[in-house]
């Protein structure tokens, strides 16, 4: 079973059809019962940090996902708040990742919006992809670089767009909106 986490963050229901269109079925849930038993989970999300911390808080999900076994990936807000800490409202995360996100200091426009290559190493995620792909973002914040940095992107710095450690995957472009590369990483991930 695969579980998209439900705490009233926007996305989900694009993440749903992306999978649906893999051929897989998934399910929307904030039961924690469900989460610990589900063979993948997906931790999507678009909005606001703090307020989404707040969500996790209430249902548990803040605790438990970082205990999790199975194969997680988080997507855009939830690559975020898998971080240690935000910038965004003085947000704590859930600390899975050794590294703090920072707000886009940049002449360029923010939020950076559209299209952008990543360069990354070689693992199971990016398998069948290569380096001229380009992946959908939109965010005006970042995670650093750190030892978990499985790939990167420069919009006016080089940040984090792929952050990996142990059974945590998270990508801070949206694959769900990122044509054949991005259902590639889908279907890298639901293959793990």
């Amino acid at each position: 079973m695969i579980v998209i986490l439900d705490y009233n963050a926007g996305n989900t229901q694009s993440v749903m059809h992306a999978i649906n269109r893999l051929g897989y079925s998934c399910k929307l849930s904030k039961d924690l019962n469900e989460i610990q038993q589900a063979d993948k989970i997906i931790f999507p999300g678009v909005g606001q940090a703090s307020v989404a911390m707040n969500e996790l808080k209430q249902t548990g999900i803040d605790k438990l996902l970082p205990q999790l076994e199975q194969p997680v990936l988080g997507i855009c807000l939830g690559l975020q708040l898998m971080c240690t800490h935000s910038e965004e409202n003085n947000t704590l995360g859930l600390g899975i990742f050794p590294t703090k996100v920072k707000q886009f200091n940049t002449p360029l426009p923010v939020p950076h919006m559209g299209w952008n290559k990543l360069q990354f190493n070689d693992q199971p995620l990016f398998s069948g992809l290569d380096q001229q792909a380009y992946f959908y973002f939109v965010h005006s914040y970042y995670a650093e670089w750190c030892d978990f940095t499985q790939a990167t992107a420069t919009y006016d710095l080089s940040f984090s767009a792929v952050l990996q450690k142990d059974n945590f995957y998270a990508t801070q472009f949206h694959p769900e909106k990122s044509g054949i590369a991005g259902e590639q990483i889908l279907k890298n991930f639901l293959s793990l």
